[in-house]
């Protein structure tokens, strides 16, 4: 007789129940095999308990420390700027810290060298852009370039942190206007909330340093489009997606929340296809 074993329940706690984080929530309340949701950190508390409305079983709100007492994985969907304040004790517990951060990783380097040190994990969601799996293959190789253009609404841009500090007047635009040429790099510096997909481009291949972007305001898309082009010695391609914005912040696409479930869902799958 061949016995079976059972992959224990992980606990799930998600730090940031906005537009990502209630997505992800609503799911895990109605069912993950092997997920279970334990709590939620948020920085304005009222406004997260409102929107557990929706869920069967509302859990607690609780600091994010607190959230990494009770939780084996920690879904991080905060803003940018709370990054550390989260990914930090999480880190230092030895939990599973799974982000759509990409910029923010690339601010804070730290962060993986904190997680090799206390046996913990960050796992970098990247379903909005299509193609790391080739990316990440060819890097094992020589790549001899990247690049990525990403076309945005102006609407999806209008709240960037470099157009609002720039006074760039994007509503009204009756043609593309090129807002950002740079590294990946620089981009995530300035569009810290706009273009974590370039950041996860740049730390699946060549570097962010190294990698190419331009960012376009472009009045003739309705979705935020990202083509990336890669020649390496194992193979040359070039690949895009348009993703659909939310309704509730048009800078994030709906297949962002989704691919933070495909990739809470590969932690307990038996098995896992791609990354």
């Amino acid at each position: 007789m061949v016995e079976t074993s059972m992959r224990k329940t992980l606990k799930v706690g998600i730090a940031g129940f906005g537009t990502i984080g209630k997505v992800v929530g609503l799911a895990l309340d109605k069912g993950m095999p092997g997920l279970e949701l334990v709590a939620i950190a948020s920085g304005n508390p009222d406004k997260a308990k409102a929107a557990m409305a929706g869920l069967s079983q509302p859990v607690p709100v609780v600091s994010a420390k607190a959230l990494a007492d009770l939780a084996d994985v920690i879904v991080e969907c905060a803003p940018t700027a709370a990054f550390m304040d989260i990914a930090e004790p999480a880190l230092c517990q030895g939990r599973t810290l799974v982000t759509v951060s990409g910029a923010a990783i690339l601010q804070h380097p730290e962060v993986v060298e904190l997680a090799q040190r206390h046996g913990a994990q960050i796992l970098l969601a990247t379903g909005a852009l299509l193609g790391l799996d080739a990316v990440r293959a060819a890097a094992k190789g020589t790549i001899h370039s990247v690049t990525m253009v990403t076309r945005k609404p102006p609407t999806s841009l209008t709240k960037a942190k470099f157009i609002v500090e720039n006074n760039i007047q994007l509503l009204g635009l009756e043609e593309p206007l090129r807002v950002f040429k740079g590294s990946a790099r620089e981009g995530a510096e300035k569009f810290p909330s706009n273009v974590n997909v370039a950041a996860s481009l740049g730390l699946a291949g060549l570097g962010a340093e190294q990698t190419q972007l331009e960012i376009w305001a472009d009045p003739g898309k309705t979705r935020n489009t990202h083509t990336i082009k890669v020649d390496a010695d194992s193979a040359s391609f070039e690949m895009t997606i348009e993703n659909v914005p939310t309704v509730e912040n048009p800078g994030t696409g709906r297949i962002t929340a989704l691919s933070v479930l495909a990739a809470l869902e590969s932690l307990t799958a038996a098995l896992r296809v791609g990354s």
